[in-house]
């Protein structure tokens, strides 16, 4: 006899699915307390137009830059595989808004981070970050001011980059994103949307060592940000972010709904093969 449970996890194996959900190693649905929060330069906890509690990056003064990381390493899953999404919005514009916003995981301390420029980014080595870029830079930015870009070991020239966005970064809306690592494959997705639901396609995708880029699955994950002669409040609203590539907001089918269709696909093999 083959057990409920045993049926499952074989189904779940067949079909690519997970019969347990991965461990939620960060979850912010707001930012009343950055407790396990390391913030460096101009990154504040603050208030936003609409009274909720947000991680402020940088706020829209010229000159700023901040960083925001896990207080301790995190270790990532197999090959650094990893999980994450996160609400952010661009407010409170001047001189058209500026640096940006990146999204970064790194292996050097929880205290790193740089200047405006480089939206705090720049010259981090040992890293893999996903820039939400409202600056237009020129050629290494693909000559565009509301982009989304793929940088490794803190370069601001992208690996992969796309500017046709299905949102405009400086709306000061809420956008949100999913970014996704499966070091099995070494497939690195970005999606990105003006709505809370995760889009079936990604905005970007990029096949990349991240074991061999970050040289450790030990990781500070967090965010950084600039800005310069022009700027913005760059504001994270809540933020979730998982040790394992379990992607957020894709539906994990629970072990009886599996063993469920895993009887029936039995079912129909053994039809076939009385026909037969």
């Amino acid at each position: 006899m083959i057990r409920a449970t045993t049926l499952a996890i074989g189904m779940a194996l067949a079909f690519g699915l997970s019969v347990n959900a991965s461990a939620t190693t960060i979850s912010y649905t707001d930012f009343s307390s950055t407790a396990g929060m390391q913030l460096n330069g101009n990154a504040a906890s603050a208030v936003d137009g609409s009274a909720r509690n947000v991680l402020r990056v940088t706020p829209s003064l010229s000159g700023q830059s901040g960083s925001a990381f896990s207080t301790s390493a995190v270790t990532l899953g197999a090959d650094v595989s990893f999980s994450t999404k996160f609400t952010f919005n661009f407010n409170r514009q001047f001189n058209t808004g500026a640096d940006g916003l990146v999204f970064v995981v790194q292996t050097v301390s929880n205290t790193a981070g740089g200047a405006g420029g480089g939206i705090g980014y720049a010259g981090l080595f040992n890293s893999v970050g996903i820039e939400f870029d409202n600056w237009n830079n020129g050629a290494g930015d693909g000559n565009s001011d509301n982009h989304v870009g793929i940088d490794i070991n803190g370069n601001v020239s992208s690996a992969a980059i796309n500017t046709s966005l299905p949102v405009v970064l400086d709306s000061g809306n809420d956008l949100f994103s999913w970014i996704d690592y499966n070091g099995a494959t070494n497939l690195l997705e970005v999606r990105l949307s003006g709505v809370d639901s995760r889009p079936l396609a990604s905005l970007l995708s990029y096949t990349v060592d991240l074991a061999a880029v970050l040289g450790t699955p030990n990781a500070f994950v967090g965010f950084t940000s600039g800005t310069g002669w022009a700027g913005a409040n760059h504001d994270v609203i809540s933020w979730e972010f998982r040790d394992t590539y379990a992607p957020v907001g894709v539906p994990v089918p629970e072990p009886m709904t599996l063993a469920l269709l895993g009887a029936g696909l039995l079912g129909m093999a053994a039809a076939r093969r009385r026909r037969s």
